[in-house]
């Protein structure tokens, strides 16, 4: 009898020590195995109303995927498999929906947010990663991390172009600049990529504010050394602090392990939706786990 798998997972997220608001927000949905970060930005306070609409955006879409009288909203890509559909339609949604909102007011226009997501099919094992922008996933499988996402940004694009840059001229380009968000325009492009699990694997996934101030190495260590999920996402926030916290920073953790709850219902059939609006570390106690740009300058 083939082993069933679940995935659990906590998050956390925090305004960093040079920022006065926190634009991230993320999200975790156990029940249908989803879990979000997004990094908003904008003038003023836009970059938090649109990490915000994204979340709202993917929270509805999945929570409508029960209700038998939906149909497809945007066309259906045959290229890909029905899980990597119904991701890919949610941050395309989110995307239209951050739009709307900035062209109906003043004072959200042209604000945007980065999103990374990562949806999990117990009954084929395999966990569906999308993602728009900087904000990055990463999988640790037996004490190694590969990060799963490429940064969409101007310094990637220049080393794609060009991988025969110097050291030196590498140093002179530009590290803060993405190339894609959300919000951005009409039609985004979303990276999805499928990726089969194995038990134990960890999936972090985060925004810049944390990949930009933790080294994959102390990823690795704080992880494994963390027997709760919470307490992972805790000493990963507080490392990005301690280097500086130059950002907002927000960690999700997903593990992979044995499922041995005694139902035999699907993960997917309820919605306890956790959306996950900006919280100070330092204000809140720690999350309970759960089963299953240019950037504006302050």
């Amino acid at each position: 009898m083939k082993t069933r798998l679940r995935a659990v997972a906590a998050g956390k997220t925090d305004v960093g020590l040079q920022r006065d608001h926190n634009e991230d927000s993320f999200l975790l949905m156990p029940d249908f195995g989803l879990f979000v970060v997004a990094d908003g930005m904008g003038g003023h306070r836009a970059g938090d109303v649109a990490s915000r609409l994204a979340i709202e955006a993917i929270s509805e879409y999945f929570g409508s995927i029960g209700n038998e009288d939906v149909t497809w909203p945007l066309p259906f890509d045959g290229r890909l498999s029905e899980d990597e559909n119904h991701l890919l339609v949610s941050v395309r949604l989110a995307n239209r929906k951050i739009l709307e909102r900035s062209a109906k007011s003043r004072e959200f226009h042209g604000m945007g947010t980065t999103v990374v997501g990562a949806l999990f099919n117990p009954e084929q094992g395999r966990m569906i990663i999308a993602h728009v922008g900087d904000s990055r996933a990463y999988r640790i499988r037996d004490g190694f991390i590969t990060q799963m996402t490429r940064d969409h940004s101007l310094f990637n694009d220049y080393l794609m172009a060009m991988p025969d840059l110097s050291e030196e001229q590498r140093s002179e380009l530009p590290k803060n600049v993405i190339t894609r968000a959300l919000g951005m325009q009409e039609d985004v492009a979303v990276d999805i990529q499928p990726d089969n699990v194995k038990e134990g694997d960890v999936y972090v996934l985060c925004s810049d504010g944390l990949s930009g101030m933790v080294e994959d190495d102390d990823i690795v260590s704080i992880v494994g050394g963390s027997e709760e999920l919470v307490n992972a996402c805790l000493g990963l926030v507080r490392r990005a602090n301690e280097n500086g916290g130059e950002d907002n920073v927000t960690a999700v953790v997903v593990r992979v392990e044995v499922d041995n709850s005694d139902t035999d219902a699907p993960t997917r059939e309820v919605n306890k939706t956790i959306p996950a609006a900006p919280l100070d570390i330092s204000d809140t106690p720690p999350a309970s786990p759960v089963s299953s740009r240019a950037r504006n300058e302050n």
